[in-house]
């Protein structure tokens, strides 16, 4: 399949990529959507996230977060019985009564989502309508929301995607005689969050909103003149959804790396007419601290092959990354989505004989990889473990995603990341 693509403002002159994708469809390793819980429960500081599943849903919630016996954590599961399903008991009296218990003894809650870890015919239970039911009865201490984490409607990541999509329709509305603003989209840890404020206010732009926001009573609004850039390439609902609301979209690289970030930065300073000097003399102190730092991790990393399976759909931002600025050579990204429009910038910064795959074919993929046997495999955990058995090296995606690995501040841990696999390895082989 042919992939026209725009290049970014740093990619040269204005052509089109040409890549051959390899699309398969089969048995595919990929956590579920639940497992966005785990990093957005930590952002958005007074919400709860309650899961209506089974109890390998909560086992699965619990592994994943690492939960130690004495936390508190701002999720749970209300768990389905074979009762329920068979029809036996009332599931909606059943969930109210879970919740009417969780807000008694949790009153912190301002913002309370449920969760669903199988589609509404097979919970036998419409969340959609019980979220409104009980969010009638709560508001306005609490607000209920749901969002779908299922397996069989989504993957890891795209968790997030469908949460941001059902916070989009709370948003407070703005209109035509408002003042332009930036939204920025996609869940960063807090310091990464800090160092872009800062980096854009010394850059003039001081109306800087975030989705999620850290707290509830804190939701971004939204309107014909928001600007809104991604700091994640997973958000296709939500951004459709603020497209909707008459917000526009600055296409940029994503903001890994001192080139992602830099290009990053420089659409949302075109976007609001900050002068070329001013961009470069805000971003210049970041831009050398992130070279200094990478230089000495990339020849870790230079030359070495790397094969990334689907998972985050982070693949192709970090393949930009490792290729352009620590010098690895790229044996196959693939990724579970390819969404052209919002990737085009990463696209084209990608050298043109690079092998893209998107979905997944596992058995065929892993016979690619074992063949290729590269360097680094980027992958799950369900696949990690085995290949390491094979004698391959490994880095989790998981990881990837609640580490804090935007910005400058941040693309030496990023790199790190990659190195210490290797360096562990090596080390086991003395």
């Amino acid at each position: 399949m042919t992939v026209p693509v725009q290049p970014s403002s740093s990619a040269g002159p204005e052509q089109t990529v040409d890549f051959n994708i390899i699309r398969e469809r089969g048995p595919h390793a990929v956590f579920c959507g639940l497992t966005s819980i785990i990093w957005l429960h930590r952002k958005i500081q007074d919400a709860f996230f309650l899961v209506v599943g089974s109890r390998t849903c909560a086992h699965l919630m619990q592994s994943a977060a690492g939960v130690m016996i004495f936390a508190e954590p701002r999720f749970g599961t209300a768990l389905i019985e074979e009762r329920d399903l068979a029809g036996l008991a009332d599931a909606n009296e059943e969930l109210d009564r879970v919740v009417a218990r969780l807000l008694e003894r949790r009153p912190d809650i301002r913002m309370l989502f449920l969760v669903g870890s199988c589609p509404s015919e097979v919970i036998k239970l419409d969340l959609e309508k019980a979220a409104s039911r009980l969010s009638q009865q709560h508001m306005p201490q609490v607000r209920v929301l749901n969002y779908t984490g299922s397996g069989i409607e989504t993957t890891f990541t795209e968790g997030e995607d469908t949460c941001l999509a059902a916070l989009v329709p709370e948003l407070p509305r703005e209109t035509d005689a408002d003042p332009a603003s930036l939204l920025v989209v996609g869940s960063l840890a807090d310091i990464v969050e800090d160092q872009f404020t800062r980096l854009f206010a010394e850059m003039g732009i001081h109306d800087v909103r975030y989705l999620p926001a850290r707290r509830s009573d804190q939701l971004p609004a939204v309107g014909p003149n928001t600007r809104y850039i991604l700091a994640q390439p997973f958000l296709n609902q939500c951004a459709r959804a603020l497209e909707n609301l008459g917000a526009t979209r600055l296409p940029a690289p994503f903001p890994l790396g001192v080139e992602g970030t830099t290009e990053w930065l420089r659409a949302a300073a075109n976007a609001f007419g900050v002068d070329p000097a001013l961009f470069e003399k805000v971003t210049t102190p970041g831009i050398e601290r992130a070279q200094r730092g990478l230089a000495h991790i990339a020849e870790e990393l230079k030359g070495k092959r790397i094969f990334l399976f689907p998972d985050s759909q982070l693949e192709i931002p970090l393949a930009r990354f490792l290729h352009r600025e620590a010098g690895m050579e790229l044996v196959e990204v693939g990724t579970p989505y390819l969404h052209r429009q919002h990737l085009a910038e990463e696209l084209a910064m990608l050298p043109k004989d690079t092998c893209l795959s998107e979905g997944q074919h596992l058995d065929k993929q892993l016979d690619r990889c074992r063949e290729a046997h590269p360097d680094v495999v980027v992958c799950g955990l369900g696949l990690a473990n085995p290949l390491e058995a094979e004698g391959m090296t490994t880095k989790w995606s998981i990881e990837l995603v609640f580490t804090p690995i935007q910005g400058y501040d941040q693309a030496a841990d990023l790199a790190e990341l990659f190195a210490r696999p290797l360096m562990r390895r090596a080390k086991l082989r003395v």
